[in-house]
């Protein structure tokens, strides 16, 4: 016996009725990617040399066309990766950087002025992300790491899944003491420079933690990041430097820039 209402009475409605969703044709991820405008411009070329040999080469043309595409897909490959190389990775934008970017804009307005990809001269090091503002100087070091494995602490130390995160908290600590001496040279007078690691990808299960004198945090949380940092400065927190004058943040913003240039 049929439930009331058959197969396409109220009660069968109400069973398959739910939210329609949709997934993007493209993940986030690969959107983020700058190599995708190549691909996809690859990609439109050698349709189009498939089609125009095809049609000049007439009934059993597709040959000659899929040959030709081929060719010159194999070909650009080949002559990008060559002068790709060309250009040094510490001038190419991560995808991490570039959110850091768009986050420290949002705290503008607490007083935090950033500059971005600071050469440190005499040596091959950039620093990503230089800021000032009230609670005093930092560095930070912004990182995507692969979110499938976890971040968590084990012994003392940070870990990315099976990799020690050591090596890089070092790289972080030795760009804020770099950016301490040369700001501390051109003012003349003693700076604290504070270094931060700004991480994407996997889920942390801390908001702020503090692992070889580096501050560890997910990016999501910039902004509440430096919400607790000028809480501190304001509270007189033992750990804080006094709070920045904001003529005391331009003279140092003013030193920083001098000291270190900005990447061309």
């Amino acid at each position: 016996m049929e439930p009331a209402g058959g197969e396409n009475g109220p009660a069968s409605r109400q069973q398959f009725a739910g939210p329609v969703v949709s997934r993007p044709l493209v993940s986030p991820r690969l959107r983020t990617d700058p190599r995708l405008r190549v691909w996809i411009t690859r990609a439109m070329l050698a349709l189009a040399l498939f089609t125009g040999v095809t049609i000049w080469q007439g009934l059993h043309g597709w040959r000659w066309g899929l040959t030709a595409a081929v060719v010159y897909a194999a070909a650009d490959t080949i002559f990008r990766s060559k002068t790709a190389v060309v250009v040094p990775a510490s001038v190419r934008i991560t995808s991490a950087q570039r959110f850091t970017r768009r986050r420290l804009k949002l705290v503008r307005l607490a007083g935090y002025h950033a500059m971005h990809a600071r050469t440190i001269p005499g040596t091959n090091h950039v620093i990503d992300h230089v800021v000032v503002g009230p609670a005093g100087v930092f560095t930070f070091d912004s990182q995507r790491l692969d979110r499938r494995l976890p971040l968590r602490m084990r012994d003392g130390m940070l870990y990315h899944g099976r990799t020690s995160m050591e090596r890089r908290l070092d790289h972080a600590r030795l760009e804020a003491g770099h950016a301490k001496r040369l700001i501390e040279n051109e003012l003349g007078q003693p700076v604290q420079v504070r270094a931060a690691m700004v991480v994407y990808g996997p889920n942390t299960s801390w908001m702020i933690m503090r692992v070889k004198g580096v501050d560890v945090f997910d990016g999501h949380r910039i902004g509440r990041y430096f919400r607790r940092q000028s809480s501190n400065v304001r509270r007189g927190s033992a750990r804080a430097s006094s709070r920045l004058s904001a003529e005391r943040i331009e003279t140092i913003i003013a030193a920083a820039e001098r000291a270190l240039p900005a990447l061309t």
